[in-house]
């Protein structure tokens, strides 16, 4: 039995096991463990089907090899060529797709992703970076027809954001937008520079899988709560009344904030979601990190000091330092069009993870 064909047949004994497990009542009854069965059942499903295929092509294959050898005559000769050539035609692409099917999976690409952007370094361009970076991710989501809600906003002197703070409500959003975490460089002359020169400023984006009660536990004595009013537009009830949240989980320092709705229970609401997305994706990190001494991804680092991508205005060029790719289609870029870049930061990561898994 080939390697591949050993791998599949463990998973499908994986996959029957799973599908007895989940319609046990005891396990029915754990909910911590039944969404986590039934998670893994769907995704050796697709793989199971596969591995039929598969095991179907091997078998015929191996048949009409030995045809080819047992038989005389000329004509059953022939069409067991015939059929060889066919199967080892097809074989080389079925056997490409499993090896991309069987690369280990992130478990946390298929959440929702809670997105913040930051302004860095570049004072009022960067705040005006920052809102162009989110009109950007937002025509993406529309494109994609995800939907959207500001949890948290904080407006800059003169235009754009010092930071802002998004929920994005989609199914494996986090799987898409996780390759966007880190420093975006933008290269362009700002509106109040009279002698036309280019600055060079940056922000930050940070992509974080949106964590359930499931995946994290939050104990509610560990944090500190504090009510304020909002600063900023929002009108004279926000900026009147303390509908504003700010919760501090004592033991790590980890802050979160809430101002934009009217309501201090949905601020509350919305303020939780972040802290337990924010100690979720802390206790990825120390989990990728020791992973990463035994392989580094370039792609996916976690590293948000990392310079990423830079935005060259008047080149009218998008460079990503991590894929060395470069792209001239700023504008429409700008507009939403980045799902290409995606693909291909995603290709990288599955060469990577491929290379990983033959060494």
């Amino acid at each position: 039995m080939n390697d591949l064909l050993q791998k599949l047949n463990a998973i499908n004994i994986r996959f029957n096991e799973v599908s007895t497990l989940i319609v046990d009542p005891d396990i029915i009854a754990d909910m911590k463990r039944y969404v986590k069965l039934n998670k893994e059942y769907k995704e050796l499903e697709d793989l199971v089907s596969v591995y039929k295929e598969y095991k179907n092509l091997i078998e015929n294959l191996s048949s009409s090899k030995s045809l080819l050898k047992e038989e005389s005559d000329p004509e059953m000769r022939e069409m067991a060529k015939i059929e060889i050539d066919n199967l080892e035609n097809i074989r080389p692409e079925m056997e490409e797709k499993i090896r991309l099917m069987l690369i280990p999976k992130d478990p946390e690409d298929e959440k929702s992703a809670i997105m913040e952007l930051r302004a860095g370094t570049g004072g009022d361009e960067a705040c005006i970076f920052v809102e162009d970076c989110f009109r950007m991710y937002t025509m993406f989501f529309k494109e994609k027809g995800w939907s959207y809600e500001i949890i948290n906003s904080n407006e800059g002197t003169t235009k754009g954001y010092r930071e802002i703070c998004l929920n994005i409500d989609a199914p494996a959003a986090y799987g898409v937008l996780k390759f966007e975490s880190g420093v975006h460089r933008v290269q362009r002359v700002p509106e109040t520079e009279s002698q036309g020169r280019v600055h060079t400023s940056a922000i930050t984006v940070a992509v974080l899988p949106e964590a359930e009660e499931i995946d994290f536990e939050l104990n509610m004595s560990d944090i500190r709560r504090d009510t304020y009013r909002a600063s900023g537009a929002g009108g004279q009830h926000v900026n009147k009344t303390e509908s504003a949240i700010r919760l501090t989980h004592i033991p790590t320092g980890i802050v979160s904030e809430c101002q934009d709705g009217r309501s201090q229970h949905k601020n509350f609401e919305k303020a939780i979601s972040i802290l337990r997305s924010r100690l979720y994706q802390a206790e990825l990190e120390k989990i990728q990190t020791e992973r990463s001494e035994h392989r580094k991804s370039l792609v996916s680092t976690g590293d948000r000091s990392a310079k990423i991508r830079t935005y060259n205005y008047p080149q009218g060029r998008i460079t990503d330092h991590r894929i060395n790719k470069t792209m001239y289609n700023l504008n429409t870029f700008m507009n939403g069009d980045i799902q290409e870049m995606i693909d291909s930061l995603k290709m990288a990561e599955n060469a990577e993870k491929l290379k990983g898994e033959e060494v």
